[in-house]
């Protein structure tokens, strides 16, 4: 199958008329959406007396339901679709410190009274199946705007609960000084890889074990990256339009195409971002759920996502990786190749030069500005891997770009840390069907 209809990679000329199209796609949006609220309005206004304004309140995503942000993660349902006591867990900054959300307010968890049913409680609310361990660390360690806004947790018995469930003390200090920080998952490591065997571009077994080959209807089609024994992480643009899972494999564990002993594994579902349009170039960021555990191996690895408020500097070199074609407009790799291309910031990269101001937040750059080096079709989904502090963490998705390795026209990928909230919430929903009964650990 040609890999057009994926195609994430714009001409330059096709710039300016791409970018006229997605305004007048989100005016024709706007104005369909403008004509059903005015009409829902002026019916419920007539009939009930009540307004449709979610400003400063939180929408329920299944309905125009609006409720208060103190009822997000109160530990009571509001939505249909139990979405307001989703995503009330997260890690945040260099050290993954726990926060909960309460009440519509970021917390950090103190170290006092913490415990590993709590720890296994909060992986289970971050979509991870397990839990690895708690660690705490000095609260004046950490970043500064995670230490104002504090909070205890207290849970006696023995049982697997929503964090914002239980007993809460917000608190001004931590009475131990110490903060908790979390690991649902070992990640980012590459146990296989002979760092000692360097040269070409060619990349060599275990050197990058998160990533994935998406083959639909046999072929390869993009790359993808796993984040846990369930989940593959890919960009949006590759699977919309091509929803059907029995169509999809996942190939891991290979650094060839179609080579024997590589485990291939068949997806159970399909989620891309509900506002990714195809025309459009923000939220390209899709999930994949397979069918059963991938088996960790050392070739077989998952990557780091990165925390929330995490930052990656101007500069910092990372890694691309993939089968795409070598060339523009050329074939496929057969061979898994990659490269060091450094990141590069938003302010440089919407330069006039370079994408004149396309370049959201929801994006990351990364390459050379001299051109010669980039990602290309066929690696769309693939990773943009940072290492810190021996930890490989995920940092975009290959998603679009002009040409390939052209002059001021680095590749452009999703910026994972501004799609964290996205990620996790889908994967506990998926988990929490999995185990419906929280009171009971799998």
């Amino acid at each position: 199958m040609p890999i057009t209809k994926v195609q994430p990679f714009i001409h330059e000329d096709d710039l300016a008329e791409g970018w006229k199209n997605r305004v007048l796609a989100h005016r024709l949006e706007l104005l369909i959406t403008s004509c059903i609220i005015v009409v829902i309005t002026l019916t419920l206004g007539i009939g009930l007396g009540v307004g449709l304004s979610c400003v400063g309140k939180f929408r329920c995503g299944s309905s125009s339901q609006c409720i208060s942000t103190l009822a997000q993660c109160d530990g009571v349902v509001h939505c249909d679709n139990e979405e307001d006591e989703l995503g009330c867990v997260r890690l945040s900054g260099r050290s993954s410190v726990l926060q909960v959300q309460r009440k519509g307010e970021w917390k950090t968890v103190c170290s006092e009274d913490w415990n590993n049913w709590l720890g296994i409680s909060a992986c289970k609310q971050l979509g991870y199946s397990r839990y690895v361990e708690s660690f705490f660390i000095s609260l004046t360690s950490i970043e500064q705007d995670l230490q104002t806004t504090l909070v205890s947790i207290n849970q006696s018995q023995s049982q697997v609960i929503k964090l914002q469930n239980a007993a809460t003390f917000s608190k001004t200090q931590c009475s131990s000084g110490l903060v908790t920080t979390l690991k649902c998952l070992e990640c980012g490591s590459r146990p296989q890889y002979n760092a000692r065997i360097v040269g070409g571009n060619i990349s060599k077994p275990g050197q990058f074990p998160w990533q994935v080959s998406l083959h639909y209807k046999s072929e390869h089609l993009c790359g993808g990256s796993i984040i846990t024994s369930r989940w593959i992480l890919t960009a949006a643009h590759c699977v919309y339009g091509f929803e059907d899972s029995s169509l999809w494999a996942v190939h891991v564990g290979l650094t060839e195409q179609l080579i024997h002993g590589a485990q291939s594994l068949t997806v159970e579902s399909i989620i891309h971002h509900a506002r990714y349009r195809p025309r459009g170039l923000n939220y390209d960021i899709a999930l994949m759920k397979l069918a059963r555990p991938l088996v960790f191996n050392g070739l077989v690895q998952p990557i780091c996502l990165p925390n929330y408020g995490e930052e990656f500097m101007e500069g910092t070199m990372c890694w691309i990786s993939g089968w795409g074609a070598t060339e523009e407009d050329g074939e496929t790799s057969v061979v898994l190749r990659s490269a060091m291309v450094p990141l590069i910031s938003t302010k440089t990269c919407n330069q006039p030069e370079v994408y004149k101001g396309l370049i959201s937040s929801l994006m990351i750059c990364a390459g050379y500005l001299e051109g010669g080096i980039d990602s290309c079709q066929g690696d769309s989904g693939g990773p943009l891997a940072c290492e810190d502090l021996s930890v490989w963490k995920l940092v975009g998705a290959t998603s679009w770009g002009s040409g390939c390795a052209l002059r001021n026209k680095p590749g452009v990928y999703t910026r994972i840390t501004k799609s964290l909230s996205w990620i996790h919430k889908h994967m506990e929903k998926e988990e929490a069907r999995s185990t419906p009964d929280l009171s009971k650990d799998n």
